[in-house]
């Protein structure tokens, strides 16, 4: 019951949505230095082999992408052939594509609506069904399969900025994630969240260099999120440490969520 044994991910097949960029390549990184063999998958060919020779040259692990459109819902079957195709089996996916609008209340576009809840909610159950039979291909009773959601801080609270489909996608993603819990524990597949609070990305570059200090100051941890951060949560549910949790929504926030001042 060492350290090695309870974390190790090591031979793991493993794909993160959006593992390019930001928090997803934060997770892709956590892996691959580790061991995994990881499937980034993304819309920007560029960007995905870019990613992929910087983290092969890690050593260790290995990473490989797929390109596919996740706007596209026939990218979904796409994506699960091809994997099917190159890995046979599935240990770990990590649902971290997503997007956000915000607008003020009264000129918020139905478009808004249909564009992020497309994406943050309808796409993760689509893929999740589709890669469900490489995830029980992998799993046993004693090392079961994982689904880990990336869910957001605001969709647990009330978000300070006007981004209303995002905190109500992300609300979805959360009760989603544990009715998965259920009904795929009965395959030997775990389905957890992380709701994440501020970190270093694409989503947030804009809103940290405005209010980064602002921010920080209402943490009680008194920073954004780090890549260890969030990749060592993801190891952890993925291992050994990890294999009993199941339909359970992490706040990965540096207790943002309990230090707000009445």
């Amino acid at each position: 019951m060492d350290n090695a044994s309870l974390f190790s991910v090591s031979g793991k097949t493993v794909l993160v949505t959006g593992g390019a960029k930001g928090i997803g390549r934060m997770i892709t990184e956590g892996f691959v230095q580790n061991g995994a063999h990881v499937y980034i998958s993304s819309r920007d060919a560029k960007a995905c082999a870019q990613a992929c020779t910087e983290l092969n040259a890690l050593g260790k692990g290995k990473a490989d992408y797929i390109t596919a459109d996740l706007y596209k819902e026939e990218d979904i079957t796409k994506l699960a052939a091809e994997l099917k195709h190159r890995a046979g089996k599935l240990d770990v996916l990590v649902n971290n594509s997503g997007s956000n609008w915000g607008e003020s209340y009264d000129s918020y576009p139905s478009t808004a609506w249909d564009r992020v809840l497309t994406l943050n909610l309808k796409r993760v159950f689509q893929l999740t069904q589709a890669v469900t039979p490489l995830l029980e291909a992998a799993a046993t009773p004693a090392s079961p399969s994982r689904v880990i959601n990336i869910g957001s801080v605001d969709g647990l609270r009330v978000p300070a900025l006007e981004t209303f489909a995002y905190s109500a996608s992300k609300a979805g993603l959360h009760h989603l994630s544990r009715v998965l819990a259920s009904h795929l524990g009965k395959r030997n597949i775990t389905s957890n969240t992380i709701a994440c609070g501020p970190f270093q990305s694409k989503m947030m570059k804009a809103t940290l260099e405005k209010f980064q200090d602002a921010i920080e100051a209402t943490i009680p941890l008194g920073r954004i999120g780090s890549p260890e951060d969030v990749a060592g949560t993801c190891i952890w549910l993925s291992g050994r440490a990890g294999a009993y949790v199941n339909g359970a929504t992490i706040a990965l926030d540096g207790g943002s969520l309990v230090g707000s001042k009445l």
